[in-house]
């Protein structure tokens, strides 16, 4: 059964919500780097055994590998590190406030690179967004200026928003070049976390593993939901409603976190959280009417 935009951008939204606050029981005995490796490597041996399974191709030429290590660095490397550092110096929720810009930065490289006409409509949804998040996190910034390690910790969420929007760009290439959805996935994260695995141990981290509950179960939804589902959904959304759309993800996602962080990182509801997530929801709905015609 062909899944419909909406339950796909439903599915990512859903899980992405939730991945910040898994990703916090990553951090401990374990280097951030280290974990980003486990997990894309998991989700690598995961999807190369559906491959074969489904009868899938996961044979490559050079150039084609040459691009998909591209994307995995980018995708599933580089930003991923950044964003477990920048979770290990603010609270999961606020990395969820540079990752609001998305559907921007991403329409932005869509013109630069594939030439992608800017709308009007996706802009403004854009705009609602960024408003919208910077609303529900605001009593946060005051501390911006009193702490050196937070200001560090939001110059790594943006940076990692960039590798991000550098990893869509890669990932609509590869579809416009007509690489299977699953088998490129299968590629580039076992290329991206390989890399993962290579920068922690020349930075000087050991191959540790951390063998409790907390840590391999949140590995284990890391991997499968929020790498090979999520990223599965995403990547179909953005062949089908450009980068742009799908990017929105990243502004609705965070309205997730929000709630999951009032349970479990006691963040205070206030009335701008509430003005907040109602402009988050208007820019969604802007968003998304293209996608229900």
């Amino acid at each position: 059964m062909r899944a419909s935009n909406l339950q796909l951008f439903s599915l990512c939204v859903l899980i992405w919500g939730t991945t910040w606050i898994a990703i916090t029981f990553q951090f401990g005995a374990v280097a951030p780097e280290i974990s980003v490796g486990y997990r894309f490597l998991l989700a690598s041996a995961v999807l190369s055994g559906y491959c074969r399974w489904r009868g899938l191709p996961l044979a490559f030429g050079w150039r084609q590998h040459r691009d998909l290590l591209v994307f995995g660095i980018l995708m599933f490397s580089i930003s991923y590190i950044l964003v477990y550092h920048a979770e290990t110096l603010i609270v999961s929720g606020m990395v969820a406030v540079a990752y609001s810009a998305s559907p921007m930065v991403n329409m932005l490289a869509a013109r630069v690179c594939f030439g992608t006409p800017m709308s009007r409509r996706v802009a403004v949804a854009a705009l609602f967004g960024v408003a919208g998040i910077t609303c529900i996190f605001w009593p946060e910034f005051g501390a911006l200026s009193a702490s050196r390690s937070m200001g560090w910790g939001v110059l790594l969420a943006i940076l990692s928003v960039l590798s991000s929007s550098a990893g869509s760009m890669s990932a609509r290439r590869n579809q416009m070049l007509g690489y299977s959805t699953w088998s490129s996935l299968a590629w580039g994260m076992l290329y991206g976390g390989a890399l993962a695995i290579v920068i922690g141990l020349a930075a000087g981290q050991p191959l540790t593993f951390d063998s409790g509950p907390g840590y391999l179960l949140s590995l284990a939804y890391l991997a499968i939901f929020g790498s090979i589902v999520a990223f599965a959904s995403y990547i179909t959304l953005i062949g089908r409603i450009g980068v742009a759309g799908a990017g929105y993800t990243g502004v609705m996602a965070p309205i997730v976190a929000l709630t999951v962080s009032f349970f479990f990182e006691k963040f205070a509801w206030s009335w701008l959280t509430t003005i907040g997530v109602a402009l988050s929801a208007l820019g969604n709905v802007l968003m998304l009417k293209p996608m229900r015609k």
